[in-house]
């Protein structure tokens, strides 16, 4: 279903990304510009479930995921969102503004800003106003401050610390993250998202997030573009992976799709397993909180609702809002690369991976888990189905990514902590625990025990720290490249841990418990 209409799929195959199809289709609105989820030109929305009765529209990179993968499902994209003689309001603040200028990006930036518009739990900050230039239609609207409301969302709210990333309008500027533009500077795309209002009532996409998103539908395509499996049920996925130990599994497709795109990798076939039930659990006990692994990275974020601090830290930081409404934990884990972002703090929770295979389940501790460059213990006929983490968890965690950009960047180093004190002599703290997790230092993903074993037992003071920074710098074996040289990374590795230890002494640091 495509705009509300139903389309012919066809024998697309494995091969076929979304936006080939789309473009093919017709639909010329979503661009491609970088082809590995980078730009954010082919964004499209997508109905994904808000819960059991409701549908969430989600914004994803239409080049990176398989056209067969939305078999049955239903998709938006810019055409759909308005006409020209009634534009949606998103397209009317973007014009008003000024948002749009050679306008190659303008059908990716309103879809993902729709995403955002729709939001069920964006709540304004402020009253929202009609701007002097407005239109005779009011179209163009500004947001303004209500006196009377205080916010943390709201710069101006007495006692808050300014909020560059938030509108007065909830609108939360992250959700175009992963969406670049070369000629506006963005001042005016970001005024077009703080001057939206909430969707109408009788507005038809707001009205169809009341029903249930559509289900995963069985899918298998034969193709000379690559044949493509979505089974229904894990038990039906393992047997077909047993069957075909090749095959590639593919859930929200941004590590794959960029082999596609780019390095033109094919492979003989492509099972789905981002819509299999027994992947998509999250899970709270008293012992451990298990995430399944087929669940994208927005789903857990608000899932956990910052149950996991080291893992609500790390979020933000992952890739854009555009990848992490599709990428997962088991995905990142089991691509086995040394740069992964979510590695380094699983390995400071010192979390397990439970493995599914045809004939049962096995679970393997994380730290055990990578074995060489982007490979590990994991055997061709098995899946990662949860990643469990123990609890209690550390009441210290903290995440560091060095890397060149703030947000949207691959990582030089990323190290994660996660420590436990106890009071010893007077007017001193005592190190019973510490876990360390390293990314971008070595072949693969690390835990520092050399860094450990040099602090536990030992007083949480600046000379043990000092003396354990000199053996955190010696961690790994870090190889130079275009990111960073070594030594800059081993000097990384060092100031991290003068850096933790820095923060936790402040007076005004945070600690959260869990």
């Amino acid at each position: 279903m495509v705009n509300g209409r139903s389309r012919l799929l066809g024998e697309v195959g494995g091969h076929v990304t979304l936006l080939e199809w789309l473009r093919s289709a017709g639909y010329t609105g979503s661009k491609e510009g970088c082809a590995e989820g980078e730009c954010g030109a082919c964004a499209v929305l997508v109905a994904r479930p808000d819960g059991e009765s409701r549908s969430r529209w989600t914004a994803i990179n239409a080049c990176l995921v398989p056209a067969a993968g939305l078999d049955q499902q239903e998709i938006v994209t810019a055409e759909g969102l308005g006409r020209p003689t009634a534009l949606h309001p998103v397209q009317a603040e973007m014009a008003t503004r000024g948002g749009s200028q050679c306008g190659y990006c303008t059908p990716g930036f309103v879809c993902s800003m729709a995403s955002e518009f729709y939001r069920a739990d964006r709540r304004p900050t402020g009253r929202i106003e009609p701007a002097p230039s407005a239109e005779p239609n009011g179209g163009a609207r500004r947001a303004v401050r209500d006196p009377g409301v205080e916010s943390a969302d709201d710069p101006a709210a007495p006692g808050s610390a300014p909020d560059h990333e938030h509108g007065p309008n909830g609108f939360d500027l992250h959700a175009l993250s992963g969406n670049l533009c070369r000629c506006t500077g963005y001042r005016p795309i970001r005024d077009a998202a703080y001057a939206l209002g909430a969707p109408a009532d009788d507005d038809p996409l707001q009205v169809r997030l009341q029903r249930p998103a559509p289900e995963p539908a069985p899918t298998r395509i034969s193709s000379g573009q690559g044949d493509f499996a979505r089974p229904v049920t894990l038990s039906e996925a393992l047997t077909l992976l047993a069957d075909h130990p090749t095959a590639r599994l593919v859930a929200g497709s941004t590590d794959w799709g960029v082999e596609l795109n780019i390095r033109h990798a094919r492979t003989e076939l492509t099972i789905a397993i981002d819509r299999l039930a027994e992947l998509r659990e999250l899970n709270v006990s008293d012992d451990f909180i298990d995430i399944g692994a087929a669940l994208s990275l927005s789903e857990v974020e608000r899932g956990l609702a910052g149950r996991i601090p080291l893992l609500a830290e790390l979020f933000p930081q992952f890739a854009s809002r555009l990848i992490r409404n599709g990428a997962t934990l088991g995905g990142n884990l089991g691509t086995g690369s040394p740069i992964g972002d979510s590695s380094p703090a699983l390995l400071a929770l010192d979390a397990s991976l439970v493995l599914a295979r045809a004939d049962g389940e096995r679970t393997v501790r994380l730290a055990d888990y990578f074995t060489g460059y982007r490979e590990s213990i994991k055997e061709p006929d098995e899946l990662i189905r949860s990643i469990r983490i123990p609890r209690p968890l550390a009441p210290v965690t903290a995440f560091h990514k060095i890397a060149k950009r703030r947000f949207d960047d691959i990582s030089s180093v990323a190290v994660a902590f996660a420590l436990w004190l106890e009071p010893g002599e007077p007017g001193r703290q005592m190190v019973t625990d510490l876990k360390i997790g390293l990314g971008g230092v070595a072949a693969i993903p690390l835990r520092a025990f050399g860094t450990e074993a040099a602090l536990i037992g030992k007083p949480w003071d600046a000379a043990a720290v000092a003396v354990a920074a000199e053996v955190l710098g010696g961690e790994g074996t870090p190889m130079g490249d275009h990111r960073a040289s070594a030594p800059y990374r081993a000097a990384t590795l060092r100031t991290s841990l003068l850096k933790f230890f820095a923060h936790h002494q402040s007076p005004n640091r945070t600690e959260v418990t869990a």
